[in-house]
């Protein structure tokens, strides 16, 4: 081959090599600045791309391979289809979303009633299901507990209809009718003589009942209001009487497809989640469950302690009395002492020593019951410390009533039962 016809192959590989971007090894680098002020060109790169090129067989199409990106700054970048290039699609949704947080906020403020009726159904379930469990524990199915617990229950309330309910709306009437007479005696007593003599309670007394009986009958709104308040008792006594109906048949319901309703709640976690959080809800509905019956039992030993009490000591009415005090004993922490005070004051009417009596003995037994009964009863519930056990009742009476202030504890239990099995790790393993 002449040297002619090799100086022009070699010239062609150097061009290729220019038009590849190739450095010769003999050629200084020219991406390096000329000068300390100079920068390189912005470049094109392509991406890493791993497999057959494109247009090749087992490579991605044509039209599918990769583009050349420049390295353009953000403010230069398209943007996406989105928010700013669909303005009335995104203040329809907008719309949209608070139109229909404003129809949940208006159904939940207007169905509060049957809220509440779910709620109490739902604790009373759970409050009788260790019963159940207790009956399944003994090889009987399931459904034989339930029915074994509605025939318990139906015995009760068969034995509150025909002695107990009857029995305490004559002691009620009974209190009515000599509550004027009884009234005076307590003013006559050697207490409030007393009493009378150095603060004059007797004159403030008789003054406050004439001017309240004085404006009462010069008011000519008054038959008007008292025939108010009767059609809104009236009203209310039917809707206490279909609530307590609604509430007992939904109870029901919930204890015999509990175990549907819980497997049908742990469906809806994730596949990979679900063994934890049936465990999860297992032991918070066990713990609620045995707070509510334990409550219960607390409660009863109450009011039993208490009508004994009355009986001994002779406070008037005692069944009525005690009735009362174990609705009330029924709200934790509070309950007790409320149901005492308000005895205390009704023994007043007796005399002091009565009530002094009492009021010694029954307190000495909620000291009994805070640190003996109730750790023994509630030991199978989860511990809420006294702090926000305290805080639970205020804040749940102050939202829902007696009904918040009877859940708040269970609330704040199966609250504290998850930060301390989920929350906690969590955070542990961050």
């Amino acid at each position: 081959m002449s040297r002619r016809t090799r100086s022009v192959g070699t010239g062609l590989r150097a061009a290729l090599e220019r038009i590849r971007g190739r450095r010769r090894p003999d050629r200084p680098d020219r991406s390096a600045p000329l000068a300390p002020w100079a920068q390189p060109r912005p470049r094109f790169d392509l991406p890493e791309q791993s497999g057959p090129p494109a247009g090749t067989p087992g490579g991605p199409r044509a039209e599918e391979s990769p583009r050349v990106v420049a390295d353009l700054p953000p403010s230069a970048a398209p943007q996406r289809a989105g928010v700013t290039q669909r303005p009335i699609y995104t203040g329809f949704m907008v719309t949209v979303g608070v139109g229909l947080a404003l129809l949940f906020y208006y159904v939940a403020v207007n169905v509060g009633a049957l809220g509440g009726w779910i709620t109490g159904a739902m604790f009373i379930a759970l409050g009788l299901d260790p019963l159940v469990r207790w009956i399944e524990a003994r090889g009987l199915p399931r459904p034989v507990g339930v029915v074994a617990v509605l025939l318990i229950l139906a015995g009760l309330a068969t034995l509150l209809g025909t002695v107990v309910i009857p029995t305490i709306a004559r002691q009620a009437l009974e209190f009515l009718n000599n509550f004027p007479d009884t009234f005076d005696r307590f003013l006559e007593s050697d207490f409030m003589v007393t009493l009378d003599q150095q603060w004059g309670v007797r004159d403030r007394v008789d003054a406050e009942a004439e001017n309240f009986f004085s404006s009462l009958f010069s008011d000519s709104n008054v038959v008007g209001s008292f025939l108010n308040s009767l059609i809104n008792a009236g009203s209310t006594i039917a809707q206490v009487i279909t609530g307590t109906l609604i509430v007992m048949f939904l109870a029901l319901y919930f204890l015999a497809s509990l175990p549907t309703i819980k497997a049908w709640g742990v469906r809806l976690a994730p596949t990979s989640r679900r063994p934890r959080v049936e465990e999860l809800t297992e032991r918070i509905t066990r713990s609620v469950g045995n707070y509510v019956m334990g409550q219960a039992i607390v409660a009863l030993l109450n009011a039993t302690v208490a009508f004994i009490l009355m009986t001994i000591v002779g406070v008037p009415f005692p069944l009525l009395t005690a009735f009362v005090v174990a609705l009330l004993a029924f709200v934790p922490l509070v309950g007790g002492v409320v149901a005492g005070i308000l005895v205390t004051f009704i023994a007043l009417l007796q005399g002091w020593q009565t009530a002094l009596i009492y009021a010694l003995c029954y307190f000495a037994y909620l000291q009994v019951e805070a640190y003996y009964v109730s750790p023994r009863i509630m030991k199978r519930a989860v511990a809420v410390p006294a702090a926000v056990a305290v805080i639970a009742v205020a804040g749940g009476g102050a939202l829902w009533g007696v009904l918040g202030a009877i859940v708040a504890i269970p609330v704040a239990a199966s609250g504290l039962l998850l930060v301390r099995e989920v929350l906690v790790p969590l955070q542990d393993r961050r």
